[in-house]
């Protein structure tokens, strides 16, 4: 009698111990990984300062059309007084001290344009002074008025600054465009890493709680067959210390979910009250990608490409700048209208025109190679630059053909820790089945539940190597492989938000 009781306690707990492996609780999910990357790319910090460096570099650039472009501008002095003495030299070379008693003003609108062409400056200006004397018996005001001039500056055989910044600027400004998606990228990448790491910790705790109540179900049944002479007083031992290590276990992984949980809250910009669920996300195709295409798409679109040629161009210009310096001749030339008068009016009256024409020349005689030697080194600095843009480039095609290889080969891998976890899955199940009625012993079942938790870890940590893979290969190339179309943003809209 004593035995049927036993026996029908050990099936009962045998039953409920197989409904809860085959009805285990899932978590509810609130948040997938696009939705996470969506956020991260939206409102993390890294995002932020992505955007204001992108911002930064398009007032740069709008600084530089800006000197493309005519330029408006007026100087005055409103007013000049003066009460002081001049030293002045008589027509007999005797000196004396003059009384200098006046007040002045002054004021001149121009329209400048730089000749990006030449290098020069072209201006039309139009300008006005006024100069009263102050209790100066027998002095008079006077106006004197340059209605319209034409001013040219230019530098002939200096280096044309202009003209670089034309070839250089619009790189500079692609290049941070191309930097920015690259950026965004980064942001995903650390987005997926936050992400699996969660993943990995709720499965870890799950697994934990699992474990737990299967290790505290399968010590009761141990009792119960350990009364009935079925197993050893070792194997029980045994059980029981498997349940303590299971309630240490779970301790542990809530722990690490928290962390996980408080890492990827912070990443995303969220309140420490926002619930986050991971789920592992669907992987319907596993697409094959080329190194060719990679290195195509990655010539085409990295801000690398841009980079090199930009340093390029900056080595090439320390060298005109270098050569400019050995010698400096600049022409100055001036001619409009002027006029002059007491009056106001009559001032603008009875023009008279005026020319001025300066051509000014600073050459070195002797310098003791100074300005030769500032050649050689731009020269030596260009070449210097040449050669490791030559190395970075070829170590720029190997880092993206070993970032193939490990895509294409992590495919393959998550193919087989999937089956892999299938595998173990059944295995641990088929385990406490034939542990249930007495076909294999505790150190059989151990290592069943070891192998299943190991393979689902090991099937999250390889499913977070290929999405870390897959969106490295895209921040590389800044293509999507997927939907096969070049990354892109609306920059105008983005730098004026």
């Amino acid at each position: 009698m004593l035995i049927a009781k036993t026996m029908n306690k050990i099936l009962f707990i045998t039953l409920l111990f197989l409904i809860s492996i085959g009805f285990g609780v899932s978590a509810q999910q609130t948040l997938t990984l696009s939705e996470a990357i969506e956020t991260a790319r939206r409102q993390s910090v890294d995002a932020a300062v992505a955007l204001n460096e992108l911002k930064t570099s398009y007032w740069e650039f709008r600084t530089y059309r800006a000197d493309l472009l005519p330029e408006v501008n007026f100087k005055g002095t409103l007013p000049d007084y003066r009460r002081s003495y001049s030293l002045y030299q008589s027509e007999d070379g005797t000196y004396k001290y003059i009384r200098d008693n006046s007040l002045q003003m002054s004021g001149e609108i121009s329209v400048d344009q730089n000749i990006w062409l030449t290098g020069g400056k072209l201006s039309m200006n139009s300008s006005l002074q006024f100069v009263s004397p102050l209790n100066m018996p027998g002095a008079s005001r006077y106006y004197m008025s340059i209605p319209v001039g034409v001013t040219l500056t230019q530098p002939v055989f200096g280096v044309n600054d202009l003209k670089w910044k034309r070839r250089i600027e619009p790189v500079r400004y692609r290049e941070a465009q191309a930097s920015y998606l690259e950026d965004v990228e980064k942001v995903t990448l650390k987005t997926i890493t936050y992400y699996f790491e969660l993943l990995l910790a709720k499965e870890n705790l799950h697994i934990a709680h699992q474990n737990k109540e299967n290790a505290d179900r399968i010590y009761e049944i141990a009792q119960a067959r350990r009364k009935m002479g079925q197993i050893s007083e070792n194997e029980l031992l045994q059980l029981k210390l498997a349940a303590l290590k299971a309630s240490s276990n779970l301790t542990s992984e809530q722990s690490n979910l928290n962390a996980a949980m408080f890492q990827l809250r912070s990443f995303l910009g969220l309140s420490e009250n926002d619930s986050i669920d991971s789920a592992i996300p669907e992987i319907a195709d596993y697409p094959e990608i080329g190194y060719t295409g990679v290195l195509s798409k990655a010539q085409e679109n990295n801000p690398f490409a841009r980079n090199i040629r930009r340093r390029q161009l900056e080595a090439d210009y320390e060298v005109a700048q270098a050569k400019g310096e050995q010698r400096e001749i600049s022409l100055y030339a001036s001619l409009g209208y002027t006029g002059q008068d007491r009056q106001f009016g009559s001032a603008y009256r009875n023009l008279m025109d005026y020319q001025i024409v300066q051509v000014g020349v600073k050459i070195p005689i002797l310098d003791w190679g100074k300005r030769k030697g500032q050649v050689k080194v731009a020269e030596s600095n260009r070449e210097v630059v040449s050669s490791r843009l030559k190395q970075e480039q070829m170590d720029f095609n190997q880092d993206i053909f070993l970032l193939v290889e490990h895509y294409n080969n992590q495919a393959r891998q998550l193919r087989i820790a999937r089956e892999a976890d299938e595998i173990a899955q059944k295995r641990y199940a088929t385990s406490v089945e034939s542990f249930m009625i007495g076909k294999i012993n505790t150190l059989d079942l151990n290592d069943a539940q070891v192998s299943k938790d190991n393979a689902r870890a090991k099937y999250i940590s390889e499913m977070h190597l290929y999405w870390y893979y897959l969106y490295q290969i895209r921040s590389v190339a800044l293509y999507d492989f997927i939907n096969g179309t070049n990354l892109d943003a609306e920059f105008e809209r983005l730098v004026r938000e």
